[in-house]
């Protein structure tokens, strides 16, 4: 590739940091943004932004470029928080993550990257791009156990043919390597988990702000209540912890348990705020052969043909099911107009060689044929 201006979004995490390393070797022009996209509670022990952007600025330091702090709060609120607080009021789980990758790293934080010239932007994801065919193709990151294409899913064709991925093409391992050898001072930081706005805080604490309690029946598949639920919005499908109903003993054996079988959140009512839950991993209330997906995005740039056979992950940190795909519409393919998200009728669906677990409305269905990444949609 041609020597470029890439900016490059510095987190304060070692991939990004070595992301940055990479670039600068190689001969780009390399400036560095680090976005703060949440700012209500700048001061407290969750959100670690101010610590974030002080080891930003010692990677860029080292590395030996310029760093520039870029507050994308308001966009982030609007874009993502609503529609993640929207979401979880309908009983759904959403996927923030997915939502952030498309309404402000590689839109929001894209723009401003070519308002300051640049013609590439780089993160440091776990993915890969190609030019294949006259178009461009998202792939896995070369180490599988970190790829992070699921979550850059929803992106369309003109903002991949402006990214990069160098730490795509590594192994986890080979970056903290790096890392180390040129003394960067984040190389053995802890990778960030969880959702960035929430931090390392307890979540349901973290819902009580913005979602009212609705407290409702726990049902077995019996019928019977066995206990109360703080509120729809509180549980996800396949939820096995903070029922407040482990250790049980239910009359009569429990199909697929036992009397003192784990309990797990099989079905959410929300016409009777009933939360339905059963004993054993593998019951078949929690296994799902079919799916249905809406507000497709393709970023292949076009939809997979019908019953075509693909494969699919469901949720993050899944291996790829085997599956056939039946689209109902083209969806939003991605195209070079920069568009806005998929419209709502935009629907496939999946039939799956193996039943899945825990298939959850909100996540997303993310479809792929071998290494590429085709796109996908919102499970509904």
């Amino acid at each position: 590739m041609a020597l470029s201006r890439v900016v490059v979004g510095l987190s304060g995490g070692v991939d990004s940091a070595v992301t940055a390393h990479l670039l600068k070797q190689q001969g780009h022009e390399v400036i560095g943004i680090f976005m703060k996209n949440w700012e209500d509670d700048d001061d407290s022990e969750y959100c670690s932004s101010n610590i974030d952007f002080v080891d930003a600025a010692a990677v860029a330091d080292v590395v030996g470029i310029e760093i520039e702090h870029v507050n994308f709060a308001a966009d982030y609120k609007d874009r993502v928080f609503a529609e993640f607080v929207r979401e979880y009021q309908a009983g759904r789980t959403p996927n923030p993550d997915i939502l952030c990758n498309a309404e402000i790293k590689f839109k929001a934080f894209l723009d401003h990257a070519m308002r300051l010239g640049a013609e590439h932007i780089a993160t440091g994801h776990y993915a890969r791009v190609r030019q294949h065919n006259g178009a461009f193709q998202l792939l896995k990151g070369l180490d599988h156990t970190k790829d992070q294409s699921y979550f850059l899913h929803r992106l369309n064709q003109a903002q991949l043919s402006k990214t990069m991925f160098p730490v795509g093409e590594l192994r986890k391992t080979q970056v903290r390597e790096i890392a180390e050898s040129i003394a960067l001072p984040n190389a053995k930081k802890k990778d960030s988990t969880g959702i960035c706005f929430i931090g390392e805080r307890p979540f349901r604490e973290f819902l009580n702000r913005y979602i009212a309690k609705a407290p409702g029946p726990i049902k077995n598949e019996q019928g019977h209540t066995i206990g109360e639920h703080v509120g729809m919005s509180f549980y996800t499908l396949g939820q096995r912890q903070g029922l407040g109903i482990g250790g049980l003993k239910t009359k009569g054996h429990a199909r697929g348990g036992s009397d003192h079988a784990p309990w797990f959140v099989a079905k959410k009512d929300m016409a009777t705020n009933t939360l339905w839950v059963v004993q054993g991993h593998d019951h078949p209330w929690l296994l799902s052969p079919h799916l249905d997906a809406q507000n497709a995005s393709w970023v292949s740039g076009t939809a997979p043909p019908s019953g075509a056979q693909l494969a699919a992950k469901t949720r993050y940190r899944q291996a790829d099911a085997p599956c056939h795909i039946t689209a109902s519409h083209a969806g939003h393919a991605g195209k070079a107009d920069n568009a806005d998200s998929a419209d709502s009728a935009n629907t496939f669906s999946l039939d799956f060689a193996q039943a899945q677990w825990a298939v959850t409305p909100g996540q997303s269905a993310v479809l792929y044929d071998g290494d590429v990444c085709l796109g996908g949609g919102v499970i509904a």
